[in-house]
């Protein structure tokens, strides 16, 4: 077979000038364009170059096709939002790779590349200020891919270690409940007085930044087009500014 290859990106936050040029370079040469409706729908159509949008649901039926035709000699670039290898494409087409590769030998030839991107999570913390300035995690609420008492579990623990934490697709249709449970859990290791910052479509021209305290949070304040950053003990609000800041220098923290 002729060799073709992949190569992954991430078309940034939002915001068209937030995609990297290394990413904007691999779609110009690219063949075919797959990834999910939305996001192949950010990439302008022109000669020589087959979209292929599908289902949010179906990453790892997406990933086999992309293998498929790189190992039959096409140039294809597999877009995500943000950074591709944060909840997005990189990982499910590196798990199709592993789990075909003893019926498609021949994918093994396929060079892969992985191009990073700029996260929602960053995006919204650049808006703000620096509520990631210190030690930081993301969290994935949705248990669309495993279950939600591991959402629940990794949330305790990484409240209880004073993180700042970035949530990404924080509240559905289809669970709305699951987002008062997390606000509740906050809410038991947490003081009332924690920042919470609910950035909606950040870096478009749709762009709502709510800051709140954790006291004051509510369901209703998230969607899937929210980010959630909750901050440490140290975040907070630079007096007479708008800014938001988690110093650098922890060293005064107290365990009790």
């Amino acid at each position: 077979m002729t060799k073709g290859s992949i190569t992954i990106v991430g078309l940034g936050p939002g915001k068209e000038s937030l995609i990297t040029p290394e990413a904007r370079a691999a779609i110009d040469v690219a063949t075919d364009i797959v990834g999910y409706i939305p996001y192949v729908k950010r990439v302008t159509p022109r000669d020589g170059l087959t979209l292929h949008a599908s289902d949010n649901r179906v990453e790892i039926n997406r990933s086999i096709h992309a293998l498929e035709m790189a190992s039959h000699g096409k140039s294809v670039v597999v877009v995500s939002s943000g950074d591709p290898g944060v909840f997005a494409m990189a990982s499910a087409v590196f798990e199709a790779l592993e789990e075909g590769l003893s019926s498609n030998p021949h994918w093994v030839d396929v060079p892969i590349t992985v191009v990073p991107g700029i996260t929602a999570m960053l995006a919204a913390a650049a808006a703000c200020g620096a509520p990631l300035g210190h030690d930081f995690c993301a969290i994935n609420l949705s248990d669309n891919l495993k279950p939600f008492e591991l959402v629940e579990h990794r949330l305790r623990h990484a409240a209880r270690g004073d993180f700042a934490m970035g949530f990404y697709n924080p509240r559905s249709k289809s669970r709305p409940h699951q987002f008062c449970r997390v606000l509740d859990i906050l809410r038991d290791e947490l003081t009332p007085n924690h920042l919470i910052i609910f950035a909606c479509a950040v870096s478009t021209p749709e762009q709502e930044i709510s800051v709140v305290k954790l006291s004051d949070a509510t369901p209703e304040m998230a969607d899937m087009r929210t980010v959630v950053l909750v901050g440490n003990s140290g975040t907070h609000v630079i007096e007479g500014t708008n800014v938001i800041n988690t110093p650098r220098s922890q060293l005064g923290w107290n365990a009790s």
